[in-house]
C-alpha cells in the first residue's frame, strides 16, 4: 500500500499525476510538481517542533486552559493517526501513483531520479511560490515566525522576534489569516505578543470575525483573540449577533462559539450570545435594556400574546438546531441554557394544556439527543424536567436513550442527578431494575473506587436515598426541585418505590461485598459503600460477613500482629467494624445510634469476637485495644455485655491488661476501661 498523501495548503495549483505504463519500465516518469507547501521542510512529527515537543501555538490552539466538559457520549480517548515520515523520493512515488500499488521495479526507478531532475523540480517549486500573492510577505513572515515560536529561548529574545514579526505582517493580517500555515503565524503573535500586538491584530480583523470563525484554520485565531483580548471580546461577540444560530449549525463556527460561551465569557457576554435565540422582536426592541438578564428578564411583565410570540421564536430556533443533520450543537451549554429557559418560562403560560402541548413538541424533537444534555447543569435540568413531567412512555424512551452511557453518567456530577431523579419518580420499578439498577450494581465495584468520589453516590442512592451523610445540601436541593412536579405524575408511594428499588439491587450488592469486600473496606470511599450495603441491603449477608472478618481471622490464626495492627490502624476499617457492631449510625438529632432493621449488631459482634480468637486467649483483641482499635473493642464490649462472650472479654482484659493499655496512653483507653469494668 502506498504511503498517505501529504496534506496540501488551501491555495496553489492542483497536483499533477504521472501515468506509469506497465511494461514500459525502462522509461522514467515525468517530473511531478508538489503541492505549494512541498518545499518547506516540516519539523518531524505532526504538529511538533524539531525537538519532538508539540508546537506551542498548535497545542494552545486546540487545547484550553480549562477544557469544555466532555459529553457522556464522547469516546474515552480520541485517537489521531500520525503520518509516517516520508523521504522526498517516497513522496514523489506517492504523488505519481495516487495511492495505487506498484511493484519493486517501478518503485526503484522512481527512486533513482537524477540530481538534475530534482534540482529542476526545486526551481519549479520556487518559481511557483514566488508567483503567488504576498509571496515575499509570507517568506519573511515565516522566517521571523520560525524564530519567535522556538521553545527554548529567553523572554527578551522572543520579544525581539515577535516585534519583528509584527512589523512584517502589519496591515496584511486579513490577507494571510485564512491559510493554514500563515494563520499559525498570527496565532503565535497572539500567544506570545504583548497586549499592544494582540489589540492591534484584533482591531485589524474587525468586521471579519463571523467569516473567520467559519474558516477551518482561522477559527483557532478567533478563539485566541477572545481568550487573550478581553478589551475586544465584547466587540467580537457583538459581530456574532444575528449569526449565533447560523454559527451553531456550522461545523467550524460552532466550536468557536461553544468555547467562547463556556470558557471565556462572563454573565453579560453570555446573555449577549443568548439573545439570538429570542427572535427578531427582542433584538429590535429589547436588546439595549436587557443587561445580564435572560429570557425571564425579556418576558417580565409581558402580555400573554407577547410571551407566546417570544416563546414561539425560541422554539423555532431550538427546533432548527435539534433537526440539523449534524447534531454536534446539541451538546453545547449555550443550547442547554436556551432550552432550560424555554421550559422554565412555559410554566408562566395561563393554559396548562398549552404548556403540555409545547413541552411535548420540544420533547419529541430532542428525545434522541438527551444523552448530549446530561453533562451540564442546565442540560441536566432539562432532562430531569422531562422525566418528572413526562408520561410512563416518555420515561421509558429517556431511559432507553441513556442506558448505553450509564457508567459515564454515574461518574459525572450533573449527569448522575438525572439517574437519581429517575429513581425518585418512575413508578415502573421493574423497568428501573432492568434498565438502570442492574447496570449500577454491575458497576458497583468500580464505582465504589471512583477517584472523584462521585460514582459511589449512585450506589448509595439505591440503599439510602437523600441521606445527608452522603449527599451535600446543594445536591439535595437540586433533587428536591422535581418533587412538586413528580407528585402530580407519579402515583406510587415514595417509600414503597424506594423499598422496591433497594430490594432489586440488594442481591448483586451483597455479592459485590462477598467478592471484593476486603479490598473495598481498605479504601476510604469504598468502605462507606460496604457499610451501607451491610446495614441496609436485603438478603442473607452471612457470606459477606465472613469476607469482612477474614483478615481478622487469618491474622489471629497466624499470630501476625503486625498485619492485624496495620489493618486496624486504617481509620475507615475501624469505623466500619465499629458501625457494624453497634448496628447502625450515630445520629446527632437522636443523640444515639439508630439501628438498621436489616442488620443485627449482636450477631456481627459475636462473629467478630470469634474471628479474633476471643474464645481462646484473646490475644488479637488485646493487640487491637493496644493501638488504634481501643474504641472498636470498647464498642464490642458494650455490645457483648449481656452475653457469655462478655464474661470471657472481662477475663481477657483483666486489671493488669487494662493498666498496660492505659500506660501506653492509647486514645480511647479510658472508654475501654469503663466498658470492660461494666461487664458482668
Amino acid at each position: 500500500m502506498a504511503p498517505k498523501r501529504a496534506a496540501t495548503t488551501q491555495g496553489g495549483p492542483p497536483t499533477k499525476k504521472v501515468a506509469v505504463a506497465k511494461g514500459d519500465k525502462g522509461s522514467k516518469p515525468e517530473a511531478v510538481p508538489k503541492s505549494a507547501n512541498g518545499a518547506e521542510k516540516k519539523p518531524k512529527g505532526k504538529g511538533k517542533a524539531a525537538n519532538g515537543k508539540p508546537n506551542a501555538e498548535v497545542e494552545d490552539g486546540k487545547g484550553k486552559p480549562k477544557g469544555r466538559k466532555k459529553t457522556v457520549t464522547a469516546t474515552d480517548e480520541e485517537t489521531m493517526e500520525e503520518e509516517s515520515e516520508k523521504s522526498v523520493d517516497e513522496l514523489e512515488v506517492e504523488l505519481a501513483v495516487d495511492g495505487e500499488q506498484m511493484d519493486e521495479t517501478e518503485l526503484s526507478e522512481l527512486r533513482t531520479i537524477s540530481k538534475q531532475e530534482k534540482q529542476a523540480r526545486k526551481e519549479e517549486r520556487k518559481a511557483r511560490k514566488a508567483a503567488k500573492p504576498n509571496a515575499d510577505l509570507t517568506t519573511n513572515a515565516k522566517h521571523h515566525w520560525s524564530l519567535a515560536r522556538q521553545i527554548d529561548i529567553s523572554k527578551e529574545e522572543r520579544t525581539k522576534h515577535v516585534k519583528a514579526l509584527m512589523e512584517t505582517i502589519r496591515g496584511h493580517v486579513k490577507e494571510i489569516v485564512f491559510k493554514h500555515d500563515t494563520s499559525r503565524i498570527v496565532q503565535t503573535l497572539v500567544k506570545y505578543g504583548g497586549s499592544d500586538e494582540r489589540n492591534e491584530i484584533a482591531a485589524e480583523l474587525k468586521g471579519s470575525y463571523p467569516e473567520l470563525a467559519t474558516s477551518k484554520y482561522s477559527k483557532f485565531l478567533v478563539t485566541k483573540l477572545i481568550r487573550y483580548c478581553p478589551s475586544h471580546r465584547i466587540s467580537i461577540l457583538q459581530e456574532f449577533q444575528k449569526d449565533v444560530i447560523r454559527l451553531l449549525l456550522h461545523r467550524e463556527g460552532s466550536q468557536v462559539l461553544a468555547d467562547a460561551y463556556e470558557l471565556y465569557c462572563n454573565a453579560a457576554e453570555k446573555a449577549l450570545l443568548l439573545r439570538d435565540f429570542y427572535g427578531k422582536e427582542v433584538a429590535l426592541f429589547d436588546s439595549e435594556k436587557l443587561g445580564n438578564g435572560g429570557l425571564k428578564a425579556v418576558l417580565e411583565g409581558a402580555t400573554v400574546e407577547r410571551r407566546r410570540r417570544v416563546l414561539s421564536a425560541v422554539q423555532e430556533n431550538l427546533m432548527t438546531i435539534f433537526n440539523n443533520p449534524d447534531k454536534g450543537a446539541a451538546s453545547f451549554l449555550i443550547v442547554h441554557k436556551a432550552t432550560w429557559e424555554y421550559l422554565s418560562e412555559l410554566t408562566q403560560l395561563p393554559d396548562e394544556a398549552e404548556q403540555d402541548r409545547l413541552r411535548r413538541e420540544l420533547f419529541e424533537n430532542c428525545q434522541e439527543l438527551l444523552a448530549e444534555f446530561v453533562h451540564t447543569r442546565d442540560g441536566s435540568r432539562v432532562v430531569r424536567e422531562f422525566i418528572a413531567r413526562g408520561s410512563a412512555k416518555d420515561r421509558k424512551v429517556i431511559l432507553k436513550t441513556l442506558k448505553p452511557h450509564i457508567e459515564k453518567i454515574c461518574k459525572d456530577e450533573e449527569a448522575q442527578l438525572v439517574l437519581l431523579t429517575a429513581l425518585d419518580v418512575i413508578d415502573d420499578t421493574k423497568l428501573l431494575a432492568k434498565s438502570v439498577v442492574s447496570d449500577i450494581t454491575d458497576l458497583a465495584p468500580s464505582l465504589a473506587f471512583d477517584k472523584h468520589k462521585l460514582g459511589r453516590r449512585v450506589v448509595l442512592y439505591l440503599l439510602v436515598p437523600r441521606s445527608p451523610r452522603h449527599f451535600p445540601p446543594p445536591t439535595l436541593a437540586l433533587l428536591s426541585e422535581t418533587d412538586a412536579m413528580s407528585a402530580k405524575t407519579s402515583k406510587k408511594d415514595p417509600n414503597v418505590r424506594r423499598d422496591e428499588i433497594r430490594k432489586a439491587g440488594s442481591a448483586d450488592l451483597i455479592t459485590c461485598v462477598v467478592n471484593k469486600g476486603v479490598e473495598m473496606m481498605k479504601d476510604p470511599g469504598a468502605s462507606l459503600v460496604v457499610t451501607e450495603i451491610m446495614l441496609y441491603a436485603d438478603g442473607d449477608k452471612a457470606a459477606a460477613t465472613e469476607t469482612l472478618l477474614r483478615p481478622i481471622r487469618e491474622a489471629t490464626e497466624n499470630k501476625d500482629w503486625e498485619e492485624l495492627t496495620l489493618l486496624i490502624n486504617h481509620p475507615h476499617v475501624s469505623r466500619l467494624y465499629k458501625t457494624l457492631i453497634q448496628g447502625g449510625h450515630y445520629e446527632k438529632e437522636m443523640s444515639g445510634v439508630v439501628e438498621s432493621p436489616s442488620w443485627s449488631g449482636d450477631d456481627f459482634a459475636s462473629a467478630f469476637f470469634d474471628a479474633a480468637g476471643g474464645h481462646q486467649k484473646g490475644e488479637a483483641l488485646v493487640e487491637m485495644a493496644s493501638g488504634a482499635g481501643a474504641f472498636l473493642i470498647a464498642e464490642l464490649a458494650s455490645r457483648l455485655k449481656e452475653t457469655p462472650a462478655g464474661k470471657e472479654m472481662k477475663s481477657i482484659f483483666d486489671v493488669n491488661v487494662i493498666q498496660q493499655i492505659q500506660q501506653k496512653d492509647v486514645r480511647g483507653s479510658s472508654v475501654l476501661a469503663e466498658k470492660i469494668y461494666a461487664l458482668n
